[in-house]
């Protein structure tokens, strides 16, 4: 006999909830004690900032990082330090969230769409090529929820074609390709500290590079154009205050802690998570290659086959699993093409040419992910014990069988 759904008043099938952010007295006291302190500044008034940025480098393997207000702006920051000019055309995905394209805009660039592959989500790397034109400087590829781009295929596009590529690696903190962690493979790799995000302080962001060249500008544009060595009101470039203050980076500091652990967890978890869905007519996990090493499931994705579930809507069948306690969401509600600021084009730049109209654009895998397959499970949920991925089966499963 089928069961009552909770949606409809049955026994939901997870009781407990997945907390997010994780903290303890460690973060409570580090805190408290830059707030006692008082000294709470950056740059005059501490090296806690500078304490940090050498710990999440150490972290990625890479030589540099360069901390800021958030992940937006780490972007924009490797973007004009990667030597971006006015009219450029930089190569983006449209399955992602809004400042992989706005922060090229800001730079008065242009954002050039690139579908998603349909087993990952991640940029087609078949597909750039065919989007590259003279005027194009760059490739943003995003790490969507954590799995890796085929880096090692972009990286020879780039090179064939003389292009920056920076990894925008918001979703992908402790990740790993072939070993190497995501943010450290292309020029620059850009993270956020958002308060969703896997290390978090709320809000912040950090770009990491082994490029010296990119490290100075980036740390110059985040300090209102200073440079090392130079007076307090000398300013060489046209950057801005983007600094982030003493107390977030005593709590990232704390957080990052926890990070190698909790990547383990959510890797494990994704793993057998993926294993049980195989068994599950109409739930299609995304595909992990043997290249990644390690996927630290910001977002765990699964293609949803609503003729399997009675042609049950995806937003319908979300709801559902949301009410059976599962940390889940439907995803965006349209590629970033759609968005207002692209159909509209409210772009507030002198150097977008008229040739840049997005209202032909047409990604079919990204609309598919957006309106019909796309289901996400979310961080805080692959933090569960076996016992909760059992869970998030039992409940795709209950809803299935109400549909008999």
């Amino acid at each position: 006999m089928n069961q009552l759904l909770a949606i409809d008043g049955g026994e939901k099938s997870l009781k407990r909830n997945f907390p997010w952010p994780i903290f303890d007295e460690q973060e409570v006291n580090a805190v408290s004690e830059v707030i006692s302190s008082g000294k709470w500044g950056n740059p005059d008034c501490g090296d806690e900032v500078e304490k940090f940025e050498k710990e999440f480098a150490a972290f990625c393997g890479s030589k540099y990082a360069v901390s800021c207000v958030n992940g937006s702006v780490s972007l924009r920051l490797a973007l004009i330090a990667c030597g971006v000019k006015p009219g450029d055309e930089v190569i983006v995905p449209p399955y992602t969230f809004i400042a992989t394209a706005s922060t090229v805009i800001e730079c008065n660039c242009v954002p050039v769409f690139v579908d998603i592959h349909p087993d990952t989500y991640n940029l087609d790397h078949t597909k750039i090529e065919a989007a590259i034109t003279s005027r194009t400087k760059a490739i943003i590829p995003v790490h969507f929820g954590g799995l890796s781009c085929d880096m090692e295929a972009i990286l020879d596009i780039a090179k064939r074609h003389n292009l920056r590529v920076i990894e925008d690696a918001a979703h992908a903190h402790g990740a790993e390709y072939k070993g190497k962690k995501l943010g450290s493979i292309g020029d620059a790799g850009s993270f956020s500290f958002q308060s969703s995000k896997n290390l978090t302080a709320g809000e912040g962001g950090i770009v990491v590079t082994d490029d010296d060249d990119l490290y100075a500008m980036m740390n110059s544009l985040r300090n209102v154009g200073r440079i090392e060595g130079g007076q307090w009101y000398d300013h060489y470039n046209p950057g801005c205050n983007y600094r982030i203050t003493q107390m977030q980076a005593v709590l990232l500091s704390q957080q990052l802690k926890r990070l190698q652990s909790q990547t383990e967890k959510r890797n494990q978890n994704g793993l057998y998570l993926t294993e049980l869905f195989k068994n599950i007519d109409g739930i299609l996990p995304l595909v992990r290659s043997e290249d990644i090493t390690m996927h630290c499931y910001h977002i765990y994705i699964f293609k949803y086959d609503a003729s399997k579930f009675g042609d049950i809507p995806k937003d319908k069948f979300v709801e559902m699993l949301a009410a059976e306690g599962v940390p889940c969401f439907k995803g965006y509600p349209h590629p970033l093409y759609k968005q207002p600021l692209f159909q509209n084009r409210n772009f507030m730049c002198y150097a977008i040419p008229e040739t840049a109209n997005y209202t032909d654009v047409f990604c079919p895998v990204a609309e598919a992910a957006c309106s019909t397959d796309a289901v996400w499970i979310l961080q805080n949920g692959m933090l569960g014990e076996s016992e909760d991925m059992d869970g998030f089966v039992h409940a795709v499963l209950k809803i299935q069988g109400s549909c008999g």
